[in-house]
């Protein structure tokens, strides 16, 4: 379902964003220096996929892997998916722990 959509980093209102048919999914976010600090998961209640959260997560944290920073999930749910994906918590900035 989300490798068909695009991912579109909106600078403006600082969010990441995809869309699935007539709703938008969003990952709000804050850039400090070299880290970005993922504050806020929305996903509309029409999107009933169990796997789409985790690959839309995938995606956001693959795009910014590619830029080079450091994660700083302050959303329980998006530091929840970084516990269950070892690979990711290597993006963690030095000496954090979730």
């Amino acid at each position: 379902m989300v490798e068909a959509a695009e991912l579109i980093d909106n600078d403006f209102l600082r969010q990441f964003e995809i869309k699935v048919d007539d709703d938008l999914a969003i990952i709000e976010y804050s850039l400090q220096e070299r880290k970005i600090f993922l504050t806020k998961l929305i996903i509309p209640e029409s999107i009933t996929d169990e796997d789409f959260k985790k690959e839309f997560l995938s995606l956001v944290f693959e795009e910014i892997a590619s830029r080079n920073l450091s994660v700083m999930p302050t959303s329980p749910s998006i530091a929840k998916f970084v516990r269950s994906n070892r690979k990711y918590k290597r993006m963690l900035p030095v000496g954090v722990r979730i």
